[in-house]
């Protein structure tokens, strides 16, 4: 049985394909459109998906959206007619945009995939989210936490989800969120509100809040908690005098939040902090927006915690699953992990919109179908791989020189040195990775020990701000040596880069280039999940004594991950970085 989800037309647009309850591929659009957090109608990450299967759009039982258009439509009648003429703006853009594409997903999904109406099916939004989760995860039964910026209605869900699997004599499949909080209360669009107003684009940026947010005291959690009301059974509330988010596509704050936070920062206000107290107009400027970024990351921690706790009471479980958008939060979930009582969280790495794609097929495999559970995601390691075969000839199509190992142990001892002598690899092997994260087989990586090389590759090849932070990548063995994080080794959330954990004092001087102001948002990487990324990691340990390297997504700064030999090529061509290896391919920027 093949079943296909799909998640669109709002951002990060992805496809995922199940064959018997089995993950088979999954993509975001944007690898291949080349498009930034693409919304369009994911047709090339179908197509890819249905490749990779060996099999056509006929041969599907079963399309599934990841939510529900029409209940969302009337969430934005009723919101922009209750706040009109404000929203009128607001209004216009949205009719515009479910005349032209959200009001015929159905038309869309039957005329692109040759299928019938009663193959099509839609799932809830945070449904989605949760089986995205709970359904990938080694659990049986869990309490379940989803927290986005809002799907239909719903921007927080809490419940609980059991499940069958093959072989039980008995069980079932049920997700049921028992408890929710509605649009306009949510803590996704609080968070988007201090991303715009700290210079970020929403749905994009809020990542440079978490790296900025280090750099600050939180300082102004009294002025944070003034939007926020909190309730003690999981409930909060906005004031919505503070925001615009809902009566306007332009600006989340009101006039309201600028009289309590000032003047928003410039998007091109270079971001630094004086280093020695020392202090200029422009350093205290950045200071005041750090400790703004510190304050509004310290009260999204604190609250997920509040309703974190609540839902271990409520449901007594001690494993807890969590999707949407702020699972991303990396310091909120280590939090998580450490000041409540579950012993475990499951992410699912793509976390966001895109995974519900995953979460809508899982939803109609196992809770609509009612078929048993028989998988758990293994690794993130599920989009386009190209062969040996196909970076040669790309290779030699383009008149590239290049250098060809046969031998495994010839190509590691040769990135190796290259690494030791301060080298950065633009590195791309085996399948892309699901999600948001580079994993190591899309990867920039680097010389972990020598605190320049943070700016090097920041400045020099991601052009972005150099408040950036960059992940370890550690052997799962040696992990616990680098990082206080209970069980670090036999845990999920490591493997995907989801938790940012402090580095033991001891550690912080020996890797400086990825101690983030004493943190570290982690791999691990264990020798069966990618062997190739294992042994160069093992054998750069072999060789300095230190088990880590700094790894980055293969992109330029506003660029999705590369997909393709031709997106690597242009992204080693147009930066700094020294080497590019393409599976047992290398090229050096001198011989260009």
């Amino acid at each position: 049985m093949y079943i296909l989800g799909i998640s669109c037309f709002y951002h990060d647009s992805a496809a995922a394909l199940l064959r018997d309850g089995e993950l088979v591929a999954a993509s975001m659009e944007e690898r291949f459109s080349r498009i930034k957090h693409d919304p369009a109608f994911p047709q090339q990450a179908i197509a890819f998906c249905l490749q990779q299967a060996g099999i056509h759009s006929t041969d599907l039982d079963y399309v599934v959206f990841y939510e529900k258009p029409f209940v969302k439509l009337t969430r934005i009648l009723l919101t922009t007619l209750h706040t009109f003429p404000s929203s009128a703006d607001l209004w216009r853009d949205a009719i515009t945009t479910w005349l032209n594409q959200k009001l015929w997903i159905k038309n869309i999904i039957r005329r692109e995939l040759d299928i019938s109406n009663d193959q099509i099916l839609f799932c809830d939004h945070h449904v989605s989210h949760a089986a995205s989760a709970f359904f990938a995860s080694p659990f049986r039964r869990a309490a379940v936490l989803t927290v986005d910026g809002v799907g239909e209605w719903t921007t927080t869900a809490l419940g609980t989800a059991t499940s069958q699997w093959q072989g039980d004599a008995e069980g079932e499949n049920k997700i049921e969120l028992t408890q929710e909080q509605r649009f306009p209360h949510s803590l996704g669009l609080l968070y988007s509100t201090f991303t715009s107003w700290l210079g970020f684009r929403v749905n994009n940026g809020e990542y440079k809040v978490m790296g900025m947010a280090p750099y600050g005291t939180p300082r102004y959690i009294d002025r944070v908690e003034k939007l926020l009301r909190r309730g003690t059974d999981g409930s909060y509330q906005l004031n919505m005098d503070y925001f615009n988010f809902h009566q306007s596509r332009t600006r989340g704050y009101s006039r309201k939040f600028l009289d309590l936070f000032g003047q928003p920062r410039p998007p091109d206000l270079p971001f630094f902090a004086s280093s020695d107290g020392s202090k200029s107009a422009i350093s205290e400027q950045n200071q005041y927006y750090a400790d703004v970024a510190a304050s509004i990351q310290h009260v999204i921690e604190q609250t997920l915690i509040d309703i974190a706790n609540y839902l271990h009471r409520a449901t007594q479980l001690p494993h807890l699953v969590m999707a949407g958008g702020v699972a991303l939060n990396t310091k909120a979930n280590y939090r998580l992990l450490t000041e409540t009582p579950f012993e475990e969280i499951y992410i699912q790495p793509a976390a966001g919109d895109d995974g519900g794609a995953l979460g809508a097929a899982l939803w109609a495999y196992h809770c609509v179908l009612g078929q048993p559970r028989n998988w758990v995601m293994p690794h993130a390691y599920w989009g386009k791989e190209y062969t040996d075969e196909e970076y040669k000839s790309y290779l030699d199509a383009q008149g590239i020189s290049y250098t060809h190992h046969t031998s495994e142990d010839d190509l590691l001892d040769t990135l190796t040195e290259a690494l030791t002598e301060q080298k950065v690899i633009g590195w791309m092997q085996g399948r892309a990775e699901w999600g948001p994260r580079a994993l190591g087989n899309r990867s920039i990586l680097a010389d972990p020990r020598h605190a320049e090389m943070k700016e090097i590759v920041n400045t020099k090849i991601k052009y972005r701000e150099p408040f950036r932070p960059f992940a370890p990548v550690i052997l799962s063995e040696r992990a616990a040596d680098y990082v206080r994080y209970p069980g670090v080794s036999d845990q999920h959330a490591p493997r995907y880069m989801l938790m940012v954990a402090p580095l033991r004092e001891d550690k912080q001087e020996e890797i400086p280039a990825v101690n983030h102001e004493g943190t570290a948002r982690l791999q691990v990487i264990e020798r069966e999940t990618n062997p190739l990324y294992y042994g160069l990691i093992e054998r750069f340990g072999q060789a300095t004594g230190v088990p880590v390297l700094l790894n980055t997504s293969f992109n330029l700064r506003g660029e999705p991950i590369v997909n393709s030999p031709q997106n690597a090529f242009r992204t080693f061509r147009n930066s700094d970085i020294d080497i590019l290896v393409l599976g047992t391919y290398i090229v050096h920027k001198r011989d260009l």
